[in-house]
Protein backbone atom coordinates (compact mmCIF):
# COMPACT_ATOMS: atom_id res chain seq x y z
CA UNK A 1 0.00 0.00 0.00
CA UNK A 2 1.09 3.75 -1.06
CA UNK A 3 1.58 5.90 1.90
CA UNK A 4 -1.29 8.64 2.08
CA UNK A 5 -0.93 11.93 2.53
CA UNK A 6 -2.67 13.43 5.51
CA UNK A 7 -5.35 15.30 3.71
CA UNK A 8 -6.38 11.80 1.95
CA UNK A 9 -6.84 10.07 5.00
CA UNK A 10 -10.97 10.23 5.44
CA UNK A 11 -10.57 8.00 8.69
CA UNK A 12 -8.58 7.56 12.13
CA UNK A 13 -7.85 3.77 10.80
CA UNK A 14 -6.17 6.06 7.57
CA UNK A 15 -4.36 8.33 10.23
CA UNK A 16 -3.46 5.46 12.51
CA UNK A 17 -2.04 3.29 9.76
CA UNK A 18 0.17 5.86 8.28
CA UNK A 19 1.78 7.28 11.95
CA UNK A 20 2.64 3.24 12.26
CA UNK A 21 4.07 2.89 8.72
CA UNK A 22 6.49 6.05 10.02
CA UNK A 23 7.36 5.11 13.45
CA UNK A 24 8.47 1.82 12.09
CA UNK A 25 10.73 3.90 9.65
CA UNK A 26 11.89 5.85 12.98
CA UNK A 27 12.64 3.10 14.42
CA UNK A 28 15.16 1.41 11.47
CA UNK A 29 16.69 4.80 10.98
CA UNK A 30 17.33 5.10 14.76
CA UNK A 31 18.39 1.56 14.29
CA UNK A 32 20.90 2.63 11.55
CA UNK A 33 21.91 5.67 13.74
CA UNK A 34 22.43 3.32 16.72
CA UNK A 35 24.93 1.58 14.68
CA UNK A 36 27.01 4.43 14.73
CA UNK A 37 26.86 5.47 18.00
CA UNK A 38 27.78 1.84 19.15
CA UNK A 39 31.06 1.90 16.67
CA UNK A 40 32.11 5.62 18.09
CA UNK A 41 32.41 4.53 21.42
CA UNK A 42 34.67 1.98 20.36
CA UNK A 43 36.61 4.45 18.66
CA UNK A 44 37.08 6.39 22.06
CA UNK A 45 39.67 5.99 24.85
CA UNK A 46 37.53 6.71 27.90
CA UNK A 47 34.03 7.76 29.26
CA UNK A 48 34.97 11.87 29.44
CA UNK A 49 35.16 11.18 25.41
CA UNK A 50 30.95 10.59 25.21
CA UNK A 51 29.93 13.90 25.73
CA UNK A 52 31.89 16.14 23.38
CA UNK A 53 29.87 19.93 23.66
CA UNK A 54 30.55 21.46 20.91
CA UNK A 55 29.36 18.18 18.67
CA UNK A 56 25.81 17.83 20.25
CA UNK A 57 25.44 21.76 19.20
CA UNK A 58 26.42 21.25 15.82
CA UNK A 59 24.36 18.07 15.69
CA UNK A 60 21.07 20.27 17.57
CA UNK A 61 21.42 23.15 14.98
CA UNK A 62 21.18 21.06 12.56
CA UNK A 63 18.44 19.46 13.49
CA UNK A 64 16.53 22.50 14.19
CA UNK A 65 17.30 24.12 10.98
CA UNK A 66 15.99 20.78 9.28
CA UNK A 67 13.48 21.08 11.27
CA UNK A 68 12.45 24.16 10.29
CA UNK A 69 12.50 24.14 6.71
CA UNK A 70 10.20 21.24 6.79
CA UNK A 71 7.75 23.47 9.35
CA UNK A 72 8.07 21.31 12.24
CA UNK A 73 8.72 22.89 15.38
CA UNK A 74 12.34 23.43 15.96
CA UNK A 75 11.46 23.06 19.35
CA UNK A 76 10.08 19.45 19.09
CA UNK A 77 13.29 18.47 17.00
CA UNK A 78 15.31 19.40 19.48
CA UNK A 79 13.45 18.22 22.83
CA UNK A 80 13.41 14.35 20.93
CA UNK A 81 17.02 15.30 19.83
CA UNK A 82 18.84 16.57 23.13
CA UNK A 83 16.62 12.88 24.77
CA UNK A 84 18.03 10.86 22.46
CA UNK A 85 21.79 11.85 22.51
CA UNK A 86 21.58 12.00 26.37
CA UNK A 87 20.68 8.17 26.11
CA UNK A 88 23.27 7.63 23.80
CA UNK A 89 25.50 9.38 25.80
CA UNK A 90 24.49 7.30 29.02
CA UNK A 91 25.22 4.32 26.32
CA UNK A 92 28.89 5.32 25.17
CA UNK A 93 30.35 6.20 28.62
CA UNK A 94 29.02 2.77 30.30
CA UNK A 95 30.44 1.01 27.14
CA UNK A 96 33.42 2.64 27.96
CA UNK A 97 33.53 1.80 31.22
CA UNK A 98 32.74 -1.99 30.79
CA UNK A 99 35.13 -1.91 27.98
CA UNK A 100 38.49 -1.05 30.49
CA UNK A 101 38.76 2.82 28.98
CA UNK A 102 40.36 1.50 25.79
CA UNK A 103 40.02 1.70 22.12
CA UNK A 104 40.93 -1.78 19.66
CA UNK A 105 44.32 -0.06 18.84
CA UNK A 106 44.87 0.02 22.60
CA UNK A 107 44.27 -3.43 23.13
CA UNK A 108 46.66 -4.40 19.63
CA UNK A 109 49.55 -2.94 21.82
Amino acid sequence: MSPRSPADCTDMSHVRDEIDRIDRALVDLIAERFGYVDRAWQLKKNPSEATVPWRIQQVIDKVKARADERHLPPELAEALWRQMIGWFIQYEEEQLRQSGNCNDADKSK
